[in-house]
């Protein structure tokens, strides 16, 4: 380890080497860690906190005062800094060996398309995961449309990532989105169901004819109102493309922003449609994973008598 800057030799050390030190009584970070790293001059051990090569409770910190209590870890890793994933349109939400659960941003696409292959939710966490395995892939297990927000998983084995596409309504118990729509629904709560079809320009649309189509289900219930905006829970029972854009557009009131399916504004520059809350049994552990998201400000801001 270098003397003062622990960074110095990382391309030689590529792998963590991290020690952990539970925290039994009251105190601070800096006197915590010259008792336990007595190997260590004072200057070395702030070289550490500088290069961010110490956590508490899995976070780096660089705070030589952080106030510590009984049951904090502290974790010191002395072959490279600790990476904390950062990116505007990203957050981890939970990640194992297996998945990555994710709240992507409107705006970011999924996967790449024919003219954008780096700038993807898909390229970005795959990026991330090579920072400890050069090999590794990541595979979608579903997808959000570019302007839509919301929970989103990846799988880093191409095999589960089969398993939950072919079992999907199998694995998946919940999936609901909020939305604001362009005009107040005429039903305050309604079933809308439809056979969709994709036409050669890749618009989805609506038919009764089961031989074109594959079935839709949608529920829909009207939360408030303001104007000609209406703040909508929706909850889909199957999980087709652009299924809550065609299906609310088919009542009337298609939502803002979707200029695709019939809106005539943009009160907040984004397709208001927000994926705020995915249930699903975990395929390799068996656990029920249960994700919820908050209402978007602009969401409520629109359609709130109050605001």
């Amino acid at each position: 380890m270098a003397r003062n800057n622990p960074n110095r030799n990382r391309r030689r050390l590529e792998k963590d080497n991290i020690k952990s030190f539970p925290v039994t009584k009251e105190t601070t970070l800096l006197p915590f860690l010259m008792e336990k790293l007595v190997s260590l001059s004072r200057t070395e051990i702030k070289a550490l906190l500088k290069y961010k090569h110490i956590a508490v409770k899995k976070k780096p910190v660089t705070q030589f005062d952080m106030p510590l209590l009984p049951g904090d870890i502290v974790d010191v890793n002395f072959g490279r800094s600790f990476y904390l994933f950062s990116h505007p349109q990203i957050k981890i939400l939970y990640e194992d060996e297996w998945l990555i659960v994710i709240e992507k941003a409107s705006g970011l696409l999924s996967v790449a398309n024919e003219t954008t292959r780096e700038k993807t939710a898909h390229y970005i966490l795959t990026e991330y995961l090579r920072r400890d395995n050069p090999d590794a892939e990541l595979f979608v297990c579903h997808r959000l449309d570019q302007f839509t927000s919301g929970v989103l998983i990846f799988s880093k084995n191409e095999q589960l990532k089969d398993e939950m596409r072919e079992n999907w309504d199998f694995y998946v118990k919940e999936r609901k989105y909020i939305c604001v729509t362009e005009k107040v629904p005429e039903k305050p709560e309604d079933d809308i169901t439809s056979y969709l079809v994709e036409k050669n320009n890749l618009q989805v649309q609506s038919t009764s004819d089961a031989k074109r189509g594959k079935m839709a289900v949608t529920h829909y219930r009207v939360i408030q109102s303001k104007g000609r905006y209406a703040l909508v829970d929706v909850e889909i029972f199957t999980g087709k493309k652009n299924q809550i854009r065609v299906h609310m557009s088919d009542i009337g009131a298609p939502i803002a922003g979707d200029m695709k399916y019939g809106a005539e504004t943009s009160p907040a520059r984004r397709l208001m449609l927000h994926n705020y809350r995915l249930s699903f049994i975990h395929p390799i552990k068996g656990e029920l994973m249960r994700f919820s998201l908050p209402t978007p400000y602009s969401f409520k801001q629109l359609t709130s008598p109050e605001l």
